[in-house]
Formats: structure tokens, sequence, C-alpha cells
């Protein structure tokens, strides 16, 4: 009996200290309702200004996707952060995780042995996001460090966080991956001017299904408008390590391969120069698989592999591409291959 008395006062305390709790919080709500209740009838600034009927208030400009504001990135504190980030932990990352083989670099000795190296547009092919650091990792020293990243405006920076991530490890800038913006173009025409090289993937986007696609305009136009030479690149061996759709990366051997810097000729349009940039990608990526004077023969002969894959879709193109792989870097397994002993 007395525990069942017990049990019920406690009720009635629970009961009586929630009530109290009630009123208390009602009181502190009508305290601050008597103290703004003043600044209820007065008007701007301590409220937001009436609008009159039939005037459309334009909305704020966003800070975000292709108006990001990237500039603050360029400084020096943050090119000095940029420059351990680079050198430190992203240099042991791709090493373990891609084991890069650069070949072709020493064709770009001429224009590094000048007294002032001119900017350079380098337009690598691009099957995983594995792709950037790995092209920042293999280019050379005068242009990687003073290098920016056209990256993609709908990915990159929809969101503060990743924006800002973006353009202090990357020095990323905001395009639009459909067409280059004039805004785009009048800024990165102002940087390479300044000094600032340009890496910028002329295919728009990663592959889809492991083969290349067809080359935009964005490259070749600026290298007209400014006159940077373009470095045409090679990446083989991203696609099956962190490819679109994988979730998880894996680790492999990946191969970059440089080429020859190019110019636009006298009267050469912005397409067709735009035409001879993926051709010398396509050659890059034969003498990736094959080597240098085959690779020639076989553009000679017009019989380099396409990046875009045989023309056929269905298993055949996934059966092609299973092919290609294996004679790339992806091909060469870090294990020895299994035999089967002789039993005589």
């Amino acid at each position: 009996m007395g525990a069942l008395i017990g049990k019920r006062d406690d009720k009635i305390r629970n009961v009586v200290n929630l009530k109290r709790a009630a009123r208390a919080a009602g009181s502190v709500e009508a305290a601050l309702a008597k103290a703004v209740k003043p600044l209820s009838s007065k008007g701007f600034p301590y409220r937001k200004p009436n609008v009159p009927r039939g005037v459309v208030v334009p909305r704020e400009r966003s800070q975000l996707l292709g108006d990001f504001e990237t500039d603050w990135a360029r400084k020096y504190p943050a090119r000095l952060g940029r420059v351990l980030w680079t050198e430190g932990p992203m240099k042991l990352f791709i090493k373990g995780m891609a084991a890069p083989r650069v070949k072709g670099a020493d064709r770009l000795e001429d224009l590094r042995t000048r007294d002032n190296p001119p900017p350079l547009i380098f337009t690598p092919n691009h099957h995983s996001h594995l792709d950037t650091p790995l092209s920042i990792y293999a280019i050379p020293e005068p242009w990687r460090h003073k290098l920016m990243v056209a990256a993609a405006a709908d990915f990159f920076f929809t969101t503060k966080a990743k924006g800002n991530a973006a353009a202090l490890a990357l020095n990323a800038l905001p395009i639009d991956r459909d067409s280059t913006g004039r805004k785009s173009a009048d800024q990165m025409r102002d940087l390479i001017a300044d000094g600032w090289s340009l890496l910028i993937y002329p295919e728009g986007g990663r592959s889809p299904d492991g083969w290349g696609q067809d080359f935009k305009g964005g490259a070749a136009y600026l290298a007209a408008r400014t006159g940077a030479p373009v470095v045409p690149m090679f990446i083989d061996g991203t696609g099956p390590l962190y490819g679109k759709g994988m979730k998880r990366p894996k680790v492999g051997r990946t191969t970059v391969v440089f080429g020859q810097p190019m110019t636009p000729g006298a009267e050469e349009n912005t397409r067709r120069f735009n035409a001879r940039i993926q051709a010398a990608v396509t050659l890059l990526g034969d003498e990736s698989l094959t080597d240098y004077w085959t690779a020639r023969r076989n553009r000679a002969e017009g019989q380099n592999p396409k990046l875009t894959g045989p023309e056929y879709n269905g298993w055949r193109r996934e059966w092609a591409l299973t092919e290609q792989r294996q004679l790339g870097a992806m091909g060469v397994r870090r294990r020895q291959k299994r035999r089967w002993p002789d039993l005589g």
C-alpha cells in the first residue's frame, strides 16, 4: 500500500513541475513579445522595407554555379597552401593509387628552357575524377604551380563548401560544360594573359561508357584568343580505377603522355583546330598502347584507334574496350600471373 501511495505522489509532483515549467515558458514568451512590440511599428532598418504594389523586386545574385567567386584562390596564402597540398598529400595519394608513368615531358623542354616560359593550355581526355590530380602531378614546372583547372560549375560549385574546396585544392574555375560562356571565357583569357596555364577537358565531362567523346571547341577557341600553345595529353588507366558510376576507387597503374605543343594556323578556324587537337590526343592514345613509331605509322595509314571507340553498339563495343584496356597500363598487373605446374 505504501508503495502505491509513493508512486501516486511522484506522478502528482511530475504534473505540478510540468505546469510550473509551462507557466515559466509562457512568462518568458510574453516578456519577449512585450520587448519586441515597440519595434513592430517601426520600419526599415528594424525590418524589411515595404514594397509598393506592382513593383517586382529582383532576386539576389546567386553566388553558386557559374557566379562562384574564386579570385581569392589565386592569392598568395591560398597558393602556398595549394603547393603544400600538391607536393605533399596529393602526390603521395597519386603515387600509391595510380602508380603513374609519365611520357613525352621532354616535348615541352624547348618551352620550359626559355627565359620566360609561356602559359600553356593542357587538353587531356577525361575518364575519371582522378584525371585532375594525376594531370597536376604529371605537368612539369614551371606550369604546375601556376595552373588553373576548368571545372564543371554544375558539379563542383553547387554548394559553398564544395566550391571552396575545389578552388583551394585545384584552383578550379567554374565553367558551363555545354558551352564556354562569355564570362568564364573572358576570365580565363585574362588569367592566361597574366601567366596562368589552363587544364581543360575538351570532352566536357567524364566518359559514360569507358570510351572517349567528341571534343568541344573551348580549348581551340581560347588558344585562338590568347595565342597560348595547346599541349595535347592522353591519360590511360584511370577509367578502370575510378570511372563514372564507381563508388570506390581501386589501386592500379596509369600512363600520362604529353604531345608536341600546337598553335592554330593563320587560316585555321576554331573548328578545324579543334579537330586537329582531337587527332593529336588520338595519336597519343595509340602511342600509350604501342610505341612512338608504331603510332606514327598507324597515323600515316589512317589506322589510329579512335578515342570514341568502334562504330557499333552493344556487347561488341564493351568487348573491344576490354581488349584495349588489356593492352594499356591497366593490363600490366602488379602480381605475376598464376601458372600451372609442369607435371611432365
